[in-house]
């Protein structure tokens, strides 16, 4: 995977990177990375790539009628092991390879991200008002991702750890969420993270 520099992630990022809220402090910040694979991550696809197949011989529900059916796909497997790719680049000092993230993944729509977003970034999209002009805080989201990464040919995933395997709320995070949008004509994936720290913890 190697990190992709994007001119209209930049006014959002600045934006999300210093978002005091008195009490709490929101971040966020997007990321752009490309599916080619480094020598380093050659060997952690196929290692991944094992690891699941090991998973799916020893699980006696791999059939039509289970949630592991999508794994049961190359394509699907590959998908998923771009995604934890992504992950070791977004926490470079977190191993995700141990912990079975295949088990963590949803697939999600445009209305379900939405909706996290308009509930947990409601201060948020506020500020972005106050401070700046030409849309709301989600219309200049969806603008920088179409523009980067083409939405409408996007799937969207989210990384539902429960708290042990969430770098995010080890370090101090009251909540967190991770997004990817991958384009697979591109081989492009966006990591989109936003967290919430309370008065007092640290910044991530």
């Amino acid at each position: 995977m190697k990190f992709l520099e994007y001119t209209p992630f930049d006014r959002l990022n600045d934006f999300l990177s210093h978002l005091n809220l008195g009490e709490r402090t929101i971040k966020g910040c997007l990321e752009a990375y490309s599916c080619k694979h480094t020598g380093i991550d050659k060997k952690l696809s196929l290692s991944l790539e094992n690891e699941i197949l090991d998973y799916l011989g020893k699980s006696s529900d791999a059939d039509s009628s289970s949630p592991d059916e999508f794994l049961l796909s190359r394509s699907s497997r590959k998908t998923l092991i771009y995604l934890v790719l992504t992950l070791n680049h977004v926490y470079p000092d977190y191993d995700f390879s141990a912990m079975q993230a295949h088990q963590f993944f949803t697939e999600e729509s445009w209305d379900s991200f939405k909706q996290i977003f308009d509930a947990y970034m409601l201060e948020a999209s506020k500020e972005w008002v106050e401070n700046n002009e030409g849309g709301s805080l989600l219309d200049m989201t969806y603008k920088a991702l179409d523009e980067v990464v083409k939405l409408a040919e996007c799937e969207i995933y989210s990384y539902n750890p429960n708290s042990d395997a969430d770098p995010s709320i080890e370090r101090g995070a009251t909540w967190s969420f991770n997004f990817f949008f991958y384009n697979r004509k591109l081989k492009r994936v966006v990591s989109f993270r936003f967290w919430c720290l309370s008065f007092g913890v640290a910044v991530i």
